[in-house]
């Protein structure tokens, strides 16, 4: 049993492909994804996806409760965690542009159970994200409502439910409203189109990117070196301050790097993968970490970090200076674009992780089924809608966003491990893009993924173990005697 449960996929390396050609050869005139996703789109994605959550929710949130102003160093630390990994999905993108990111990286490399393993943390990483940046999403749509007098009630725009000390306590809210609109709508989006979807996406980076760049270029004019004093605030207990609480901050601002996995999951649908993979993956990680690090200094240059600890961190340091009350609305704007192509680009990668997983017969057929005329996995995007509606008016950001950190780690610290077996078990495989020296950064990626991972997995492991738990008890009884490649061996 063993031998079959680390079965691994025949890696054969794709041909170059064109735009429009179908990922896979379809049977029966079964639709298919397209690819028409450009090197510059795949970035955008990237773009999209990372800069969002890490600056206008999280940010504060670990510098108030974790690091203080050393929230830079976090970043630092999380960008070159990252780093390492990307260098690794930008090669196993450029040699295997499938749809399946790591999920099915892993497949090829260290067996099929490490691959639904891997799958399943994906669900954390994309369905729980949407979630966690729709409550963030809400919460500064409400900010700018009440500017106009129009908020909705505490009970219409919070989630019913906090997690403290591991345990689920009512809040007194019924249903977080605006999560749920915005996750509805985009799933719809998702639902017509990627090459839609990617125009909408394209939009919007633009908007808030001008919104990030008013911010620091206007911010910076108020920003008092005292507040970065001590720049690494004395400790108070594990992962509170000092250098514990800089690497527990890492571990939670990671969430805000996972977009450069969403771009591997349109690997299927780029049009010229080995190329523009690495572009879009390795690009979008280098500008946003920069762009982290710049906002991050004037953020706790312009207030205290202590009172940065709020779900909307950009626009309270605004509060502060009534001068700058006008940007704080069009902070609001940019905040709620920002958020939005958030959950744009996890609300298009998850499904594709189904779709990957579904053709090789580890989830039942709908996941693949792809709409006829959108050519989108549209049964997958509707389930993934509901799921990460439910989850994002019920739950937390907190509880959620620690969640999605724990399954990303887990995702890079495989692929890291996987490109330095592949080097092993098919040197003979052509690789486009090849990472140099893997004997070096394969295990530094492993090493700094796992170590991050341990941060929040102290206060989080009975939800990660049941999680996985739950994940092997549908590989064992549905996965494991309808995989196609056992059936075929």
């Amino acid at each position: 049993m063993s031998k079959g449960l680390f079965i691994t996929k025949p890696v054969e390396a794709a041909p170059h492909v064109d735009a429009g050609e179908p990922v896979e050869g379809s049977l029966g005139g079964e639709a298919t994804l397209k690819r028409t996703l450009t090197a510059r789109q795949l970035v955008a994605l990237g773009i999209g996806a990372v800069i969002g959550a890490g600056i206008f929710v999280l940010s504060g949130q670990a510098a108030a409760n974790h690091a203080g102003p050393a929230i830079m160093l976090s970043f630092i630390i999380a960008g070159i965690a990252c780093a390492f990994a990307g260098l690794c999905y930008a090669e196993f993108a450029a040699m295997l542009p499938v749809s399946g990111s790591a999920y099915s990286y892993s497949y090829a490399t260290l067996g099929e159970v490490v691959a639904w393993f891997i799958g399943w943390n994906l669900v954390l990483e994309y369905m729980f994200a949407a979630s966690t940046v729709a409550v963030g999403w809400s919460g500064y749509l409400n900010s700018l409502l009440h500017t106009f007098g129009l908020g909705l009630p505490e009970s219409l725009a919070a989630a019913p439910f906090n997690v403290v000390d591991g345990k689920l306590v009512a809040t007194g809210g019924f249903i977080n409203l605006p999560a749920v609109a915005i996750i509805a709508a985009i799933s719809w989006l998702c639902y017509v189109g990627v090459q839609q979807s990617a125009f909408v996406n394209s939009i919007i980076v633009a908007i808030k990117l001008v919104v990030i760049f008013l911010f620091v270029a206007f911010g910076i004019k108020y920003v008092s070196p005292d507040n970065w004093h001590p720049f690494i605030p004395e400790n108070q207990g594990p992962g509170k301050f000092g250098i514990d609480g800089v690497v527990r901050g890492a571990a939670i601002v990671f969430f805000a790097y996972i977009g450069f996995d969403a771009v591997s999951t349109a690997a299927g649908e780029a049009k010229n993968p080995q190329r523009d993979m690495p572009i879009g993956i390795l690009g979008s990680l280098f500008f946003c970490t920069l762009i982290y690090i710049v906002v991050s200094a004037v953020l706790t240059g312009m207030l205290p970090y202590t009172q940065l600890g709020t779900p909307k961190p950009v626009a309270t340091a605004l509060e502060a200076y009534p001068s700058l009350l006008w940007l704080k609305t069009i902070i609001e704007v940019g905040a709620i674009a920002g958020l939005s192509s958030v959950i744009l680009v996890m609300l298009m990668s998850q499904p594709r992780i189904f779709y990957s997983m579904s053709k090789d017969g580890l989830l039942p057929p709908l996941f693949a089924r792809v709409h006829p005329k959108y050519h989108t996995p549209y049964r997958g995007t509707i389930i993934v809608g509901i799921f990460a509606a439910v989850l994002a008016g019920l739950l937390p950001i907190g509880f959620l966003g620690d969640l999605v950190s724990m399954g990303t780690l887990l995702a890079f610290a495989t692929v890291s491990a996987g490109v330095l077996v592949l080097r092993k078990t098919r040197p003979d495989v052509p690789r486009p893009f090849r990472v140099r020296a893997p004997w070096l950064v394969c295990p530094l990626g492993v090493v700094f993924c796992l170590y991050l991972f341990w941060q929040p997995f102290e206060e989080n492991w009975r939800v990660m173990l049941t999680w996985t738990g739950l994940g092997f008890l549908i590989y064992f009884f549905y996965g494991y005697r309808n995989s196609r490649l056992r059936n075929r061996a």
